[in-house]
């Protein structure tokens, strides 16, 4: 009754009368996946703090701490009579102050609360009140935690977590016994024996702490001796800022946390940080860059580049553009390839037209101006041919298109008011390297794309944008065929696709390999144009760089999906070539097929009706006949191959040939529909051999004109395109070189005219 009576007025004193307690200071950490700080951001007060529980720091500092401070903390209130007693004894013997006497528990409530005046008998009393409050509050795990986040480590470092990776760059949980003696006995004078600017103080500070250790049996004295030898080597105090664009996005999403963990690689970040750095030297002034990596199993973040110069104004280094929505440029297209495949339109060797075309009034081109006429589907993906992809695009529907990449996660910001046009898929929308990114995964990990994970605790979203056969098409599809004798360009395994949108204004690269997806942007952030930068030289041979620094699994390679034929197929018609012995099969091609599928030929985009296949009668002369033309003749059918109108011009001899019916006998007459307006190509003869007029410059001029066809015409020469031109309208065409020409004249109908000739000199 007596004991409670006495104690009643101390705790209303200690209600009336709080320690003050340490809050929300507003800093933060922002950690690596091995806990390594990538960025630090000080508190209000200025200071850099790590929290750390006591389990994560290294048993030798705890040990040497408690040895050297407070030996009897865990039995003692607070307050150690012992101690107290020798420190009086000692100042009596002396004449002065030898030792404090002061407990871990009263160094806290100094910590927490600053006496004005460090020596005086006041503050001593103070801190000895103090103390025993916190006993009374907390228990003993709790005082040592706040030593370990509050005590001063010179500068602006408070903890020994900010200490451990401010003074030695390790992590608290791996200090040596050197190392933990250090950081026990810079508290006590955290200015005077700062490591970085004072080493022999902080050295003999430290050996001191290492002799009481020996002296009291704390450490054996051969490990004792050994620390001793260890030199004091301090890093300069500067706050880590790798992933800084990220550490600062994290921050923004949880202000409030003093510890945030990520997923990302410390090694992997630091290395790439200074590679994109190194990359953007000879680059054009202003130029800032991107680069994110993420692991294909579980979508985690591992390296996030979100400015090739943070911190540079010039390069607008705090634009983050990881998230920044740029024009994609021909990255898009895989998917459009992978969905055309998923709806049986195409297999890898499906015939597609690279040629001039008008899709209700929008005229693509390829980025070189060149046409290529017949290629495969793998080709036109491979060489990101424009003319094919938005073929394609019109086909499977732009809307469509743009909702199963939106169920993906790939947003796509249309210009405002606009609706999901054929413009998309070269680049007329904008999406960030993070979702596209996330959407190349689909082809590293059967079809799924996923939203990268920057957290532990963010969920694993993944959704199907592909099947896994077509995932593996597109794949394949991508990779360039190995030169004779020579060797992959890139690290095995992996497979890009490059990109450049409207007016050099970014360049990129996309990557998967069998362990992660890669992806690289670099431009300017404020969009000014940068011509003659674009994917393929300014970021795919970086791409290519960090593919191959990236660490490895071992066996980790390509599985071939179950789900996939390899056959060979007909040309024009695209279908097996043992499928029927009697289809004419003028070429073959080797293509990969979904099982089960035989996707058709593509319709004619001139003559939709008309199918791979020309019908005919020959009689017993091998004139054709039509049926009511027989007179009593017994008819042979005969099958040609019919290739698509725009392809014609790029057809060989041979295959012209092989493709050309027979002329029909005499008094049969013309077919029912002959075509109506043929195309004439004057001022140049198929054949000729043209030489500069004598006492010119040297060049071969000549004026050329096309008569016939309809609508505008496309003039081309050696598949480039020229000009394009009304019917009738004079072309003027200079030549300076010698060489061999070939020429093509082209109307919206598919009707063509060409001529080849030479120049000589």
């Amino acid at each position: 009754m007596r004991s409670a009576w006495l104690l009643a007025p101390l705790a209303a004193l200690d209600q009336a009368l709080p320690p003050p307690m340490p809050g929300t200071d507003g800093g933060a950490v922002v950690l690596a996946a091995d806990g390594r700080p990538l960025r630090a951001f000080a508190g209000r007060d200025g200071v850099w703090r790590r929290p750390v529980d006591a389990a994560a720091v290294s048993p030798r500092y705890l040990e040497a701490l408690l040895a050297y401070e407070d030996r009897r903390f865990h039995w003692h209130p607070g307050v150690d009579p012992v101690a107290m007693a020798r420190a009086a004894w000692q100042a009596l013997r002396a004449g002065r102050p030898v030792s404090g006497g002061s407990t871990l528990t009263m160094q806290v409530a100094r910590i927490l609360e600053p006496p004005q005046r460090r020596r005086s008998l006041a503050a001593k009393l103070r801190q000895t009140l103090r103390a025993l409050q916190l006993e009374r509050r907390l228990d003993k795990a709790a005082i040592l935690g706040l030593y370990l986040d509050h005590a001063p480590f010179g500068g602006p470092v408070e903890g020994v977590g900010a200490a451990s990776w401010a003074w030695l760059g390790k992590d608290p949980g791996q200090l040596s016994h050197a190392e933990a003696a250090l950081l026990v006995v810079l508290p006590q004078a955290p200015g005077r024996n700062r490591p970085d600017r004072h080493p022999e103080r902080a050295r003999a500070a430290r050996d001191k702490v290492l002799a009481r250790l020996a002296d009291t049996g704390t450490w054996p004295a051969g490990v004792v001796a050994e620390a001793r030898q260890e030199p004091v080597l301090a890093r300069r105090l500067r706050a880590p800022t790798q992933a800084a664009l990220l550490a600062q996005r994290l921050r923004s999403r949880d202000p409030a946390a003093p510890v945030i963990a990520t997923l990302v690689d410390a090694d992997l970040q630091a290395a790439l940080e200074e590679r994109v750095r190194q990359w953007l030297r000879p680059l054009p002034p202003r130029t800032s860059a991107a680069l994110l990596v993420i692991d294909n199993h579980d979508l985690a973040v591992r390296a996030y580049v979100g400015s090739g110069a943070f911190g540079d104004p010039e390069r607008l280094g705090h634009v983050d553009m990881v998230r920044a929505r740029r024009s994609p440029g021909s990255t898009l297209k895989p998917f459009l390839y992978g969905l055309a495949i998923d709806d049986g339109l195409i297999h890898t060797g499906s015939l597609l037209v690279d040629a001039p075309f008008a899709f209700d009034g929008y005229r693509p081109g390829n980025f070189d101006s060149a046409f290529r006429g017949p290629v495969t589907a793998a080709q036109a993906l491979r060489l990101s041919l424009n003319v094919p992809a938005v073929d394609l695009l019109d086909r499977v529907g732009p809307a469509r298109f743009a909702a199963r990449l939106r169920h993906g996660g790939l947003r796509l910001d249309l210009p405002r008011a606009a609706t999901p046009n054929l413009a998309m898929v070269l680049g007329g929308t904008a999406t960030s390297l993070e979702e596209l990114v996330g959407a190349y995964r689909a082809l590293a990990h059967d079809g799924l794309a996923g939203r990268p994970r920057l957290r532990s605790q963010d969920p694993i979203e993944q959704r199907r944008l592909l099947s896994p056969g077509a995932a593996s098409l597109v794949r394949a599809m991508l990779v360039a065929p190995t030169p004779a004798g020579g060797a992959p360009t890139g690290p095995p395994g992996l497979v890009a696709k490059t990109g450049t949108s409207w007016g050099y204004r970014d360049a990129w690269a996309i990557g998967v390999l069998p362990g992660h997806t890669l992806g690289i942007w670099i431009g300017r952030p404020d969009g000014t144009p940068q011509p003659g930068q674009f994917g393929a030289i300014t970021s795919l041979p970086l791409l290519e760089s960090v593919a191959a620094a990236l660490p490895r699994r071992p066996g980790a390679r390509w599985q071939d999906d179950a789900g996939v034929e390899r056959l060979e197929v007909c040309w024009p018609s695209g279908l097996p070539a043992d499928a029927d012995p009697q289809a004419p099969c003028p070429e073959r091609q080797p293509a990969l097929l979904l099982a089960g599928q035989r996707p058709p030929p593509l319709p004619d985009r001139l003559a939709p009706g008309a199918g791979a296949e020309l019908a005919i009668l020959l009689d017993a002369d091998g004139r054709r006949r039509r049926p009511d033309c027989a007179q009593g003749q017994a008819l042979t059918p005969r099958r040609l191959p019919r290739w698509p109108l725009l392809a014609q011009p790029w057809l060989d001899p041979q295959r012209q040939r092989a493709a050309r019916p027979p002329p029909w006998a005499p008094g049969c007459g013309q077919p029912p529909h002959r075509a109506a307006g043929q195309l004439r190509l004057a001022g140049v003869v198929d054949g000729a051999t043209l030489k500069p007029a004598p006492g010119g410059d040297g060049s071969v001029n000549l004026r050329l004109v096309a008569d016939g066809g309809e609508g505008r015409l496309w003039w081309l020469l050696d598949d480039r395109l020229l000009a394009e031109r009304a019917s009738g309208l004079a072309l003027d065409l200079r030549l300076e070189r010698p060489g061999r020409h070939r020429l093509v004249v082209l109307d919206a109908a598919g009707r063509h005219a060409s001529a080849r000739f030479q120049v000589i000199e």
